[in-house]
């Protein structure tokens, strides 16, 4: 994914995140905290693992993610080569002309950037790739963490997008829950230089917006999207350093989304993670440990800043 990482154990301290502010128009929840409805609020908490790459989940019907078409032995994704189907309907003809390029440098043999192997934040639906993932849930702020890199994003719970949003590299994201599941709604994601929903270089604008729901499910309910996401995604051998029990039947957590983006997309569009309890220890992987790309002879593009801060 990035340079070369070491696995060590992870010490993370929950700090309260600024809300966003300025910038772009949204419209707001119409839900006043006054007025939401108290039920019993499901515990998400532990590690979850969904070792699998480039890890969304087609859905059983209907539009979903730009998947891979060079595919392994097997059957599965070859994650070797990362060529997207740029002919998916859900692309606007720029688009699939971004996806197009980045399959051609792949099949040729050339690692394209994207976040993950420059050690930029990814951003969501992004993100949802890493094989490992940590949520904390308090009354006011969830805050999911994400092994590779050690990124953070965190969500507001019970509130409305403020009317002008800065863009930041996660978005400003508000949730509530509905029953047992947790609704979250993210807008304002910064396009960033490798800006891109996955690792076909599929591009996005200022107007993404996604919208993801998280629900404990029992294995049977889940049992089909399993099953589409081991004919598609490649597991790496030893589980990627993200183990889980293959025999175990009880809860899963289900994540299903929903992207739509009217830059870049021609309808909204959705997939799944589905993530099981992780039986490991919660490691980190240093992106940046080292910067030297070996393979292109080159130091890949971390983040800098162009003026000191003080």
């Amino acid at each position: 994914m990035g340079a070369r990482p070491r696995d060590f154990l992870l010490s993370v301290a929950l700090m309260a995140g600024a809300t966003a502010a300025l910038g772009q128009t949204v419209a707001t929840d119409t839900r006043p905290a006054g007025k939401i409805a108290h039920t019993a609020i499901p515990d998400f908490s532990g590690i979850w693992a969904h070792p699998f790459l480039t890890g969304f989940e087609p859905p059983a019907s209907g539009p979903g993610p730009v998947l891979n078409t060079s595919r392994s032995r097997n059957g599965v994704a070859n994650f070797q080569q990362l060529v997207g189907d740029y002919t998916n309907p859900i692309l606007q003809p720029h688009a699939a002309a971004i996806v197009k390029k980045s399959g051609e440098m792949s099949r040729a043999g050339t690692v394209y950037p994207t976040p993950s192997n420059q050690c930029w934040p990814g951003g969501v639906p992004y993100v949802f790739w890493d094989f490992l993932m940590q949520m904390f849930q308090t009354p006011d702020q969830i805050t999911f963490v994400y092994r590779h890199g050690n990124e953070v994003r965190r969500v507001r719970m019970n509130q409305p997008h403020p009317a002008k949003v800065t863009p930041s590299w996660y978005g400003d994201s508000i949730g509530h829950y509905e029953g047992d599941t947790l609704v979250i709604d993210t807008v304002g994601i910064k396009v960033g230089p490798f800006a891109m929903v996955d690792m076909y270089g599929t591009p996005f604008t200022e107007k993404l917006h996604v919208v993801e729901r998280y629900r404990l499910v029992d294995y049977d309910v889940a049992k089909d999207a399993i099953e589409r996401n081991r004919k598609e995604n490649f597991e790496p051998p030893g589980y990627g350093g993200a183990p889980y029990d293959r025999n175990d039947r009880g809860k899963v957590l289900q994540l299903h989304f929903t992207v739509e983006d009217e830059g870049v997309f021609t309808t909204p569009w959705t997939s799944s993670i589905t993530y099981r309890r992780s039986t490991g220890p919660w490691t980190e992987l240093i992106c940046a440990e080292n910067r030297r790309e070996y393979y292109a002879d080159k130091d890949s593009e971390v983040p800098h800043a162009e003026k000191p801060d003080f």
